[in-house]
């Protein structure tokens, strides 16, 4: 359902006019953008978009509807969504309901009929910034939009507050602890696949916990935010990649870095979208990936570190991937669960997989 007219107003006091739908509540976020022509509905319930206005690049959206079995969590996670055109009627076997419907059920607002080419071009120009959507635009809701900051704490917004066992397995299958900083369930379907149990632990879970629960690897998730503003978890991943294999994926990546005497920086429109191209440094082979970060690894505060890069944005040159020296710990930026694709790098989890099997092997033997 279409609401009044509505508008997006940027902290640079640019305003962007549209209509809106789904819920009509005034809210802000930092803009950002993706490039998917496809995967709208994970999109928005990645909890890496938590806090930020998504907007989506490609000019038509909803066109196949929403369905439940297609979340990345438990609902919409942006604080609202912008696309040019919003399909008025959807059309798809599995869908159970307009996006619009959708985002109404959800409290999210959205805004269509926006020149989302404008925009995109003034995030690329600008870099990502604080906004307001509103109803009016006053000299007041300027000044606000231009004096708004963003928030700090968004994994404790997301990250799940209660241990949960999250596939049944054979008994004797690996068991690996999932630290949840906001985590895609893609991720937890990717690692049941390929036959490993999961058992996920809210983000802020001390080591002891988690090495007592007689887990076989760790995996760190995605999230949202700034990786610095999580200094807490650093220690417990340089206890646990020290008695387990580990394998981390974006925030998560960022997390590993730090934990291991890296920098991390805020780009200024990072990367989000399915179609980024990544170099494997050690083939030269290039796939692409699904991406959705804010924040890079610095290149060069690795130098003192025992990370080497194993990948890398083709674009860019940004760091894409990482492995520790004599661990069996390695971390990417980009998310090869990808859904709904692509899966080009999905055979990590089976290298992931590898270095656990390996790892009990040397265990039974010592």
């Amino acid at each position: 359902m279409k609401h009044m007219k509505r508008y997006l107003v940027l902290a640079n006091g640019q305003v962007f006019a549209g209509t809106g739908f789904g819920s009509a509540k005034t809210t802000a976020g930092e803009v950002v953008f993706t490039t998917g022509m496809t995967g709208y509905q994970e999109a928005i319930t990645d909890a890496s978009y938590f806090g930020q206005i998504l907007t989506f690049t490609y000019p038509l959206i909803g066109n196949y509807g929403v369905n439940p079995a297609d979340y990345e969590s438990n609902g919409a996670k942006p604080s609202a969504i912008i696309c040019h055109e919003l399909a008025r009627r959807p059309s798809n076997w599995r869908a159970t309901m307009s996006l619009a419907d959708w985002a109404t059920e959800q409290d999210l607002p959205g805004i269509t009929d926006v020149d989302t080419r404008e925009l995109t071009r003034t995030i690329r120009d600008a870099g990502v910034m604080q906004a307001l959507i509103v109803d009016e635009v006053t000299p007041a809701v300027i000044a606000a939009a231009k004096a708004r900051t963003g928030i700090n704490d968004q994994v404790a917004h997301v990250t799940d507050q209660a241990l949960t066992q999250t596939a049944t397995l054979p008994a004797d299958a690996p068991r690996v602890a999932v630290l949840d900083f906001g985590l895609k369930d893609s991720i937890l379907c990717a690692l049941n696949q390929i036959g490993l149990q999961t058992v996920v632990f809210p983000a802020t879970t001390p080591a002891a916990t988690i090495l007592a629960a007689n887990v076989d690897g760790v995996m760190l998730s995605n999230g949202p935010g700034d990786p610095e503003s999580l200094p807490e978890v650093l220690p417990v991943i340089r206890t646990l990649q020290d008695q387990l294999p580990l394998m981390a994926i974006c925030l998560g990546h960022q997390l590993f870095a730090l934990a291991n005497g890296a920098t991390t920086f805020k780009m200024k429109f990072g990367h989000r979208g399915f179609n980024h191209a990544v170099r494997n440094l050690k083939t030269g082979t290039i796939g692409f990936t699904s991406q959705n970060h804010g924040y890079a690894v610095d290149r060069q505060s690795l130098q003192s570190t025992a990370l080497t890069i194993t990948h890398e944005e083709i674009n860019d040159h940004t760091v894409e991937g990482l492995k520790l020296a004599d661990h069996a710990a390695f971390s990417v930026q980009f998310h090869p669960d990808a859904a709904p694709g692509p899966h080009d790098y999905a055979d990590l989890f089976a290298d992931f997989k590898a270095n656990i099997l390996q790892h009990q092997k040397e265990i039974h033997h010592a």
